[in-house]
């Protein structure tokens, strides 16, 4: 499978780096965490050939689960 150029340097958040962020986002309140869930959104925006980074990724992923959990 052909893979992007350049995708060996990019930089992933390693499992405690998540761990990390999952943590320090349970200690936000709602609307903090929101906010942080809205920037990672419209870092993860796709403009022109601008794609988004991993990192960007996840932090939208974790944002998103907190604010599932907190929903249940």
């Amino acid at each position: 499978m052909a893979r992007r150029p350049g995708i060996e340097q990019q930089r992933f958040l390693s499992e405690a780096d998540i761990k990390q962020l999952q943590d320090n986002l349970a200690h936000l309140n709602e609307g903090a965490v929101k906010d942080f869930y809205r920037r990672a959104y419209e870092d993860c925006r796709m403009i022109g050939q601008h794609f988004p980074t991993p990192v960007s990724i996840q932090q939208l992923v974790q944002a998103w689960k907190t604010l599932r959990k907190w929903r249940k």
